[in-house]
């Protein structure tokens, strides 16, 4: 039994008759020494002795909670220590503890913080990127016109312009709409034919025999632009029809039936010289590039006479040359404003026009690979660009060549590339991205593969003919010709169906043809203006 007030063992103890708890006699008397301003010691406090105990009469209890006893190992020194020891011990545990708790707060708030600054960035990407295809469909859709169709020929003018209300656009241009899948399937359709034909492909028994090009001469030339501004820049053949289209420095293109050796057509609506001019397949589409910064597509009327159906002016510079895909739906055009476009043939739309960020270089040369997918490009800056058609992506360049590229061809059975500069030719092996051979021609003007890919004609001072070969064997000369327009400058060669005769044009006005005295014998009477 203890006391309530100390929890020791009292050594006079009395016990309160109200609360039953048992005290100190000495510390009750202390308290009520203390309090005796509030107390009466007669009042407060009667006893009788009971035993050793005494009853506390009539006592308000001092303490209302029973103060537990000490404990006993409390009671001595080394006691104390080991208390403090343990509690001690407890307080470290508990630090501890603690500390590994904030230790694994803190590196789940540092996630946190990294996951929320990572959401942010890509949520903030996201949005740029929602924002700029937002805009884009905003400018595609504001731009896009409604299925425009080609226009009828008595709809233009007879200066090759368009006809009211044929113009789309500030300054007539085109709207660019993009490469689309469906075009980007078409072309791998394409090429995906193509492919497995000339696999299967030989050379036709029609085809000239280098003996045949060996007594090869000039048979014709027939005088088709004019005298105060000669020269013919390029030279182009509709095999299906012997049909010759030239462009001169005269401004106008001419068609001309060689059987029959009569003008067909004159196309007049450029303001400059004709760069570059190209049939569109078996159709009646020609296309004209010109140095006043156009293309224009030209059509057959009913009368026969060819007019000009639209106007292309998406260039900011001379147009040098344009090529045909082999689906005779798109072509692309080369200018020096250091861009190419892509085109829709049958609506005239642009639907990419593209240019190199990487470096600046002047289009000068343009020619579709065989089998549609990959565009050869020549420049100013003496470099050969093969691009990717579907990505508009450059995907290989061929250095060397000292002057600027002329004219690019691409062998029939796709495996080689020849460009033509002022120092010469040089031939590319495609499959390995090698120059395996090179003409040191000065001031090879062009260089073009026949429909066989049998051979090679260059035209420089002179035009000659090569016989094709693998890229180890020789590449044979089968003929030369010289040049015979008195101005020592052959600007173009075309060879005509199964090589059966060569076009070539040069500074003056006269479109000359070379082939067996026998095979044109109707046009021995065309004499040199």
């Amino acid at each position: 039994m203890n006391c309530a007030i100390s929890g020791e063992v009292p050594v006079e103890p009395v016990v309160s008759k109200k609360t039953g708890l048992l005290y100190e006699k000495r510390l009750i008397e202390r308290h009520i020494s203390v309090s005796s301003s509030l107390f009466s010691v007669s009042r407060f406090l009667s006893s009788k002795i009971m035993g050793n105990v005494q009853l506390l009469v009539n006592h308000t209890p001092l303490m209302t909670l029973i103060v537990k006893p000490k404990p006993l190992h409390t009671a001595t020194i080394p006691g104390l220590l080991g208390a403090f020891q343990s509690e001690w011990d407890g307080l470290m545990l508990t630090i501890f503890s603690l500390e590994q708790q904030l230790h694994t707060a803190r590196q789940e708030l540092s996630h946190a913080l990294y996951q929320h600054d990572a959401a942010c960035r890509v949520i903030s990407r996201l949005k740029k990127e929602r924002d700029e295809a937002r805009q884009l469909l905003s400018e595609a859709e504001s731009q896009l016109p409604a299925a425009p169709e080609v226009a009828p020929a008595n709809a233009t003018l007879s200066n090759g312009k368009r006809a009211d209300g044929a113009e789309q656009g500030p300054d007539a241009k085109k709207m660019r709409l993009g490469i689309s899948t469906e075009v980007i399937t078409e072309l791998t359709d394409c090429n995906a034919a193509l492919s497995q034909q000339r696999k299967k492909r030989q050379i036709p028994p029609t085809l000239a025999s280098i003996d045949d090009l060996e007594k090869f001469t000039q048979l014709s030339s027939h005088p088709l632009h004019k005298t105060s501004k000669p020269g013919i820049f390029s030279v182009d053949i509709l095999h299906s029809k012997d049909v010759i289209a030239t462009g001169g420095i005269d401004t106008t293109a001419v068609l001309f039936d060689r059987p029959s050796g009569q003008i067909l057509s004159t196309l007049t609506g450029h303001s400059k010289k004709v760069t570059s001019i190209k049939f569109v397949g078996d159709t009646d589409l020609v296309l004209t590039a010109s140095s006043d910064k156009t293309v224009c597509i030209w059509g057959s009327s009913e009368d026969g006479n060819y007019a000009c159906i639209l106007t292309l002016k998406d260039h900011s510079a001379e147009v040098r040359a344009v090529t045909v895909h082999a689906t005779n739906k798109y072509f692309v055009s080369a200018s020096l404003d250091s861009t190419w476009c892509f085109y829709d043939m049958s609506s005239g739309l642009r639907l990419a026009q593209v240019a190199d960020d990487s470096e600046k270089v002047d289009y000068t040369a343009a020619a579709f690979h065989p089998d549609g997918l990959i565009l050869g490009t020549g420049t100013a800056q003496s470099i050969v660009k093969i691009w990717d058609v579907k990505s508009q992506a450059n995907v290989a360049k061929f250095g060397g060549h000292t002057g600027e590229i002329t004219s690019v061809s691409f062998s029939e059975n796709g495996y080689f590339l020849a460009a033509s500069a002022l120092d010469g030719v040089r031939l590319w092996d495609l499959r390995k991205l090698k120059n395996f051979r090179t003409f040191e021609f000065p001031d090879a003007n062009s260089v073009e593969f026949d429909h066989s890919g049998s051979y090679l004609g260059i035209a420089a001072s002179d035009i000659r003919v090569f016989q094709t070969a693998s890229v180890k064997a020789e590449w044979n000369p089968v003929k030369t010709l010289p040049d015979l327009s008195g101005t020592g400058k052959a600007t173009c060669v075309k060879f005509g169906p199964d090589a059966k005769y060569v076009a070539v044009g040069s500074m003056d006005r006269n479109l000359r043809i070379c082939g067996l005295p026998s095979d044109d014998s109707t046009e021995d009477s065309a004499q040199d203006s």
